[in-house]
């Protein structure tokens, strides 16, 4: 049997992609973990850090962004999963030749982990019949003058700023068509 080698730059690119996904979801759940720890479960209390601007307040979201799909704990779990193994392939067989779209999809790996671990009650928090919650811990208040912006968590960040980025990217890389020759008379 002929034995197959990976190219170099393959096992590079999956190192990458897989640091930035274990740090990414460990600073969501570590500061997750921490936050719900020292405020207590939801409780609608804001911790200032910057009067009136932004503060922490723990809040659970049972949907996706801006609470979309709310209560639809199934729906977005097997989305998530989906998005999962997408991005494990592309990463596996395209995308691993360019190191910067390796480590965005590296962070929107960990932002869907972090409120995946979160979706599927594995924080551990209960309700008061001692039911498992399937809910997205959110911790960070940003208000937009007297708006508060929906709370999110350091996931939530990780998914906007990636997304970002992979729009940034795709703009720059564009290379420009040239004219196409026009015939004269």
């Amino acid at each position: 049997m002929p034995k197959v080698s990976l190219p170099a730059g393959w096992c590079r690119a999956m190192c990458l992609f897989g640091a930035v996904s274990f740090a990414g979801v460990a600073a969501d759940l570590l500061t997750k973990h921490w936050v719900f720890q020292a405020l207590d479960t939801p409780s609608g209390n804001v911790y200032w850090i910057w009067q009136d601007v932004f503060g922490f307040q723990t809040s659970l979201n049972t949907g996706a962004l801006f609470g979309i799909g709310a209560g639809q704990t199934m729906v977005l779990v097997g989305l998530s999963l989906i998005f999962l193994a997408g991005i494990f392939s592309y990463v596996a067989f395209w995308a691993w030749r360019n190191l910067f779209l390796t480590a965005i999809l590296g962070m929107i790996t960990a932002g869907i982990c972090g409120n995946l671990y979160d979706r599927l009650g594995w924080h551990g928090l209960t309700d008061l019949e001692g039911q498992p919650i399937y809910a997205v811990r959110d911790w960070i208040l940003c208000m937009i003058g007297t708006f508060p912006w929906p709370n999110f968590n350091i996931a939530d960040s990780l998914l906007v700023c990636s997304v970002i980025s992979l729009l940034l990217h795709e703009v720059l890389q564009r290379k420009p068509t040239p004219p196409s020759p026009t015939l004269s008379h």
